[in-house]
């Protein structure tokens, strides 16, 4: 779930090794996990169902690492694995470290192509136009691509990685430098948005992904777990409508479980919740108003 750096795959979909083919390819991933959530929210923008399928790993992570338990048996029915070191092993028997998630598997082989989500939403963008759908969004248009680049490394750093930067402070000192950091970064967005309905505009882009999956686990999350709490998303006029709307779009609500973000972030967090309490609130039912 965190972006500690873990031993990489690095194929290319698209690529003479990795055709694009109908079923050949499965994404699993969590509905806890920002990372692999921004690969479900572009994999049904692009309508690339019939292409890329999925499955869906528990958010409370085992002992064993991800579990395939919300399938019958407790298998993936695609890859028939119950763990998803599984398929890292039968990748690469020496393999070092953790299960991380995103993960495109291939089906064929049941081998990892690619664990990195920054260079599968490439990927997906670049490569996969003669097979998304025609009313499909153009998530990273040509002439925009060098100002996404740009936003999305700020993105990447001050607000995705950087709320996790606020939790892991180990002084008071830190925390205070990562959470202005942090914060700093919101009141930006939240100006830039006052007077546009995405970050560039009416277009909707790749990077409207990446800061709505951040969004979302803002006042069912960081705001507690991560101590990352100057003020709630609601209290960010622009930030919150913007996040809204986005919600409203079938591919971001469908991947959004907010008992599932409220579940594993607390059960995932043992050190500070050692009597297994997961919250009640706050009511996500505000989303749909």
């Amino acid at each position: 779930m965190t972006k500690t750096p873990v031993p990489h795959f690095s194929g290319i979909l698209g690529s003479a090794a990795y055709p694009i083919e109908a079923g050949r390819y499965r994404l699993i991933w969590s509905e806890i996990c920002p990372w692999s959530q921004r690969i479900a929210i572009l994999r049904r923008l692009l309508g690339l169902e019939d292409i890329i399928s999925e499955g869906k790993v528990n958010p409370v992570i085992t002992e064993q690492g991800w579990q395939f338990s919300l399938d019958e048996g407790q298998r993936d029915p695609v890859l028939d694995i119950d763990y998803l070191m599984a398929i890292y092993k039968q990748t690469d028997a020496d393999y070092p470290g953790r299960a991380t998630i995103p993960v495109i598997v291939e089906v064929t082989t049941k081998k990892i192509v690619n664990n990195e989500s920054q260079e599968i939403m490439l990927q997906l963008e670049t490569n996969f136009s003669d097979f998304v759908k025609a009313d499909a969004p153009d998530l990273y248009p040509e002439n925009l691509r060098a100002e996404i680049d740009a936003l999305n490394a700020i993105l990447l750093e001050e607000i995705n990685q950087g709320v996790y930067k606020v939790k892991a402070a180990k002084t008071q000192a830190d925390y205070e430098k990562y959470f202005n950091i942090f914060f700093n970064r919101l009141d930006e967005l939240d100006a830039r948005l006052a007077d546009r309905r995405f970050l560039f505009g009416e277009q909707l882009t790749d990077s409207d992904i990446r800061l709505y999956v951040s969004l979302a686990r803002f006042d069912v999350a960081y705001y507690t777990t991560f101590h990352a709490n100057r003020n709630h998303l609601t209290d960010f006029p622009n930030l919150w409508r913007y996040a809204k709307e986005l919600y409203q779009i079938p591919a971001f609500r469908e991947t959004t479980n907010f008992d599932a973000i409220k579940k594993g972030f607390a059960l995932n967090n043992l050190e500070g919740n050692p009597n297994r309490i997961v919250p009640l609130g706050p009511d996500t039912s505000i989303w749909n108003k």
